[in-house]
């Protein structure tokens, strides 16, 4: 039995959203994201996931949700970004099902600060589900890790109790993931507050499982943001088991692993240490990091090796009046940061054991 045989291709929402991690967690793997900012982009992760036969998960952040509006356009009031994450949405949805995989339709990290942009697309999947019976998303992130637990909590519940009706699954975060990405910087946190500790995922779950079964939790276990040099992050997987233990234990011993875990900061990671977390449940494992590099490599090495048919729109080393257009649509470039990126997608797909799922 494949993922197909439980969930459809396309985008998931409600209840096929959790078929999928259950499948993930049961079959130990986990998923990869990369955080998709433009049409291109999402294109070829859609790709990576059709040729090695996965299912997917494609990501907008705050400020790549901007981005893919346009640069132009203001975000004062995070219009821009709303407007972004909608039209990445609409083009998801709108191609997802011609790559025949099932895909998780995220939105990523949202501080305190940002919450007027999680309202923007929390008010079009309601808008979506009074159409089609289901939301745009499949899901949105509150990171709200830097507020003191309780507000954390208190405002997950009160999101999901909006958000669970209509079958949109919430990751939340529950200590801080240091480093910095997309304007939210954790590098001066403290060190302890990189480690989540058991009695607060149960917390989380005691809360959010009053209302639905339909969520993740991204607890820290010092994790960071980026790629530095090895030894300079300390990493402890091992910690998730304890989390999964202590929560299988206050919840009866009837599950062995109750929680549905997220591995942020993954890029770089080393094989051992992704390994040891999907084996204790996660489920989903974000690098952004990486695959921003890999989408830049296949344009940079086009632009060296084809430097001379770039400088100018005629004439190149095969004659003063050869044309180069060939070379410089940007169909031709873009496409080679396209191949690269989708490699760098199935490699993390086999490092997370996401291959001939379906």
């Amino acid at each position: 039995m494949g993922v197909l045989d439980i969930v459809p291709a396309g985008v998931l929402t409600g209840d096929n959203v959790r078929k999928l991690f259950d499948y993930a967690k049961e079959n130990k793997f986990a998923i990869p994201v990369s955080n998709v900012t433009s049409s291109s982009t999402a294109n070829a992760v859609l790709e990576a996931a059709r040729d090695i036969k996965a299912p997917i998960i494609l990501q907008v952040s705050q400020g790549g949700s901007a981005y893919f509006a346009g640069k132009g356009l203001s975000n004062d009031n995070q219009q821009a970004s709303i407007l972004g994450a909608i039209a990445a949405a609409h083009h998801i949805r709108t191609v997802a099902k011609a790559y025949g995989v099932p895909v998780v339709l995220h939105s990523d990290h949202c501080a305190h600060k940002l919450l007027q942009w999680f309202d923007g697309m929390l008010a079009a999947d309601e808008a979506y589900f009074k159409e089609h019976q289901e939301p745009l998303f499949s899901s949105h992130m509150l990171d709200l890790s830097e507020e003191p637990k309780e507000e954390n909590i208190a405002t997950c519940v009160k999101y999901f109790k909006r958000m669970a009706p209509i079958g949109i699954w919430l990751e939340m975060e529950i200590g801080i993931t240091g480093g910095e990405e997309d304007g939210v910087d954790n590098t001066g946190v403290d060190n302890a507050s990189l480690y989540t500790q058991p009695e607060d995922i149960y917390d989380v779950h005691a809360a959010l499982s009053a209302i639905s079964p339909n969520f993740s939790i991204a607890a820290a276990f010092g994790n960071v943001h980026g790629v530095y040099k090895p030894g300079n992050v300390k990493l402890q997987p091992e910690l998730l088991g304890k989390h999964q233990a202590y929560s299988s234990k206050k919840l009866g011993g009837k599950f062995e692993k109750p929680l549905y875990l997220v591995f942020h900061g993954g890029s770089g990671s080393t094989k051992e240490e992704i390994r040891t977390a999907v084996d204790h449940g996660v489920v989903k494992m974000n690098v952004d990091t990486d695959t921003q590099f890999a989408y830049l490599a296949g344009i940079r090495d086009f632009v060296f090796k084809k430097k001379d048919y770039l400088l100018t729109q005629v004439g190149n080393p095969e004659g003063a009046d050869k044309p180069n257009k060939k070379f410089y649509d940007p169909r031709v470039w873009v496409r080679e940061g396209e191949k690269t990126l989708s490699a760098r997608v199935k490699e993390a797909c086999s490092d997370l054991g996401n291959v001939n799922r379906l």
